[in-house]
């Protein structure tokens, strides 16, 4: 079931929000050669409980074991932070956050270099970024989810990437996944239609090579199938009268 939030519900979902996208602006002078990604899972739980209230909104999500999801590479999410999976210069490293305060989640992702990385790689870091902002920008009031997803299926695969289809993006509120989910592929027109209340989280998780993922043994970590780089951003974003509001920025 699709449930609207009010204009006080969105402002609660934002104060979430807003813990997620300071922590991500954080992230760029720790991630170096050398840092594992538990120490980035650390740093992470103690940011977010500084914030009075606020706690890791992954941590026990599902059985889930850590703070927040860091996939490196070809892992495209859900991978689980260990003490010795290091990060070294030329990866890629995903990055995703939820956050729970006063009852109300909020989810976003970034994707990192480490070092200086090849342009290939920093191209899949942009057009993923930007297949995401030509998503968020056809949540409007009135469009459909079809909308959306046109519009990052197209902006990754017209630059030669492909659309992972297995995985989508969520509504978000009271529960850290709601209905409806949100594809990153579809046909304009298609599907719910948008209304002013909706909030959603728009994570387009895109790969260098095929689109095809399966899932490790530890039944959390999803990575490509031909072993190709993949990235992932993601907001979360409401459907406002007046146009999409991103509630996961700084």
């Amino acid at each position: 079931m699709i449930r609207l939030k009010t204009a006080g519900e969105i402002e609660a979902i934002a104060e979430a929000g807003a813990i997620i996208g300071r922590l991500h602006e954080q992230f760029p002078a720790m991630i170096r050669d050398g840092v594992t990604t538990l120490e980035l899972d650390a740093f992470a739980e103690e940011f977010i409980r500084s914030h009075p209230g606020a706690v890791p909104a992954f941590k026990g999500q599902y059985g889930f074991p850590k703070n927040i999801c860091i996939s490196v590479n070809e892992e495209v999410v859900h991978g689980i932070p260990r003490p010795a999976r290091t990060l070294r210069d030329g990866d890629i490293v995903s990055i995703d956050v939820g956050v729970l305060l006063d009852g109300w989640y909020a989810d976003a992702a970034r994707t990192f270099p480490v070092g200086e990385i090849t342009p290939e790689a920093q191209r899949l870091l942009d057009v993923t970024e930007a297949a995401m902002y030509e998503g968020i920008r056809m949540a409007k009031a009135g469009n459909r989810l079809g909308d959306i997803g046109a519009a990052v299926q197209r902006t990754a695969e017209s630059a030669g990437f492909g659309v992972v289809r297995d995985l989508v993006g969520h509504g978000i509120g009271r529960q850290m996944h709601e209905d409806p989910q949100v594809p990153n592929f579809g046909r304009p027109g298609q599907g719910l239609r948008l209304r002013t209340g909706l909030v959603i989280c728009i994570e387009p998780m895109i790969t260098a090579g095929s689109p095809e993922v399966l899932t490790l043994d530890d039944r959390w970590t999803v990575v490509t199938q031909d072993g190709g780089l993949s990235a992932h951003f993601e907001h979360t974003v409401a459907v406002l009268a007046d146009g999409p509001r991103i509630l996961t920025a700084a």
